[in-house]
């Protein structure tokens, strides 16, 4: 097993964070080019919300086949085919003209990174130490969040400074190099037993994780965190590019670097683990988001800022720590786990899109605080249950 601190650790951990990176630069790079769609095709923000909400929901629906492709095969080969097809999507995009053709073509590009979100928590999981796999779980997060920091920025400048097609031709090229690093990087893996190709045994297994409880309930929090977190900011790019603002997608990307207060609190999940239960850490991650919506009813720039990044600090910790709990809890079928956590992660995710976006057509943003609220209460509800089930299970049988 592979040791915290040691050479093959850094290594892989490397290799991981590289991945983990282009991937989702690739996933978020369109999200701050929403606007932009709208005006180029002349679109609502239901419409153009497509491109984003098309790639996460081919990103939830295709981490259960890739997970069990990996379960024979291999994790490994799973997440070096995953990133040879992302700049390969990306060259078709370029030659894309119509907005109904980079739908279906952001819809492929979520095929393709779902491989390699699907299996690399469960590449860790099973070749890293228990101690090494807490601290790697959270910056395996923290690259998550920084490739989406960096991608949405990009995806925002480039196109104004250079265009369309040139930000998406770089990003094929980029994605290329990062490629031949991360395949030189991930070592090949000691302690992978591949299970026969017998889709009834997999099928058994993930109806086991949706019966437990404990396991199912966390699952869904990790729906529900991602449904408010990721489309709050669809939003606020929204109202930023509209008038009396009007700003450029350049600036309104800019608010993603609010992103980077969720690559601190990844990190700070593994100490708190260490000391505390998860379920008290997704509850204090809540209080935290939840101020955040509060703060951005306030009409400046820099209450949008300080709102965004409390919203990050809070949503990130909550994934991490939700994250962690399902890859230390599942003893069999690990990638089957994490891949339905991520189904309902991504699910959430796309869905809350076109809520969020609806309620801010509807009434702005008190609409929108509403229903993020509700979906908050939800959160507490389940982490509660998940709290009682755990405590009823661990204590002894009255005599």
């Amino acid at each position: 097993m592979i040791k915290l601190h040691s050479p093959s650790y850094k290594r892989v951990t490397i290799g991981l964070g590289l991945g983990s990176f282009m991937v989702f630069c690739n996933l978020y790079y369109f999200q701050p080019l929403l606007p932009y769609f709208m005006d180029k095709f002349s679109a609502s923000e239901l419409q153009v919300n497509w491109l984003f909400s098309s790639t996460t929901l081919a990103v939830a629906f295709s981490l259960i086949p890739w997970a069990i492709v990996s379960e024979i095969y291999g994790r490994r080969p799973v997440m070096l085919c995953s990133l040879v097809l992302i700049p390969v999507v990306n060259l078709l995009m370029f030659f894309s003209q119509e907005l109904s053709h980079f739908i279906f073509l952001r819809t492929l590009l979520g095929i393709a990174l779902a491989g390699f979100i699907a299996v690399a928590v469960a590449y860790m999981a099973e070749e890293f130490e228990p101690q090494a796999l807490l601290v790697a779980v959270g910056g395996y997060i923290s690259a998550n969040s920084l490739g989406g920091v960096i991608g949405r920025i990009y995806g925002g400048v480039m196109t104004d400074f250079v265009g369309l097609k040139w930000t998406i031709f770089s990003m094929s090229v980029l994605s290329l190099i990062i490629l031949f690093f991360v395949s030189s990087l991930i070592i090949k893996q000691k302690h992978f037993k591949p299970q026969k190709a017998r889709f009834y045994y997999h099928n058994r297994l993930l109806f086991n994780h949706i019966r437990n409880p404990a396991i199912f309930l966390v699952m869904i929090i990790g729906g529900l965190n991602f449904a408010v977190f990721i489309n709050v900011y669809s939003v606020m790019g929204f109202k930023l590019s509209a008038p009396p603002l009007s700003l450029p997608a350049s600036i309104t990307s800019l608010i993603f670097l609010c992103y980077l207060m969720g690559t601190v609190s990844a990190k700070l999940s593994g100490r708190w683990i260490k000391r505390y239960s998860a379920i008290s850490g997704i509850l204090c991650g809540l209080g935290v988001s939840f101020f955040g919506l509060v703060i951005m009813f306030l009409p400046s720039m820099v209450a949008i800022a300080v709102g965004l990044l409390l919203l990050s600090g809070g949503a990130f910790f909550i994934h991490s720590l939700a994250y962690g709990y399902i890859g230390r809890n599942v003893t069999q079928g690990k990638s089957t786990a994490t891949a339905l956590y991520l189904v309902l992660y991504y699910v959430g995710g796309s869905l809350g899109g076109f809520v969020l976006i609806y309620c801010w057509q509807a009434g702005g943003w008190p609409v929108v605080f509403a229903a993020c609220t509700f979906i908050y209460l939800l959160i507490v509800y389940c982490a509660l249950t998940v709290q009682k089930t755990v405590v009823q299970v661990v204590s002894p049988m009255p005599l």
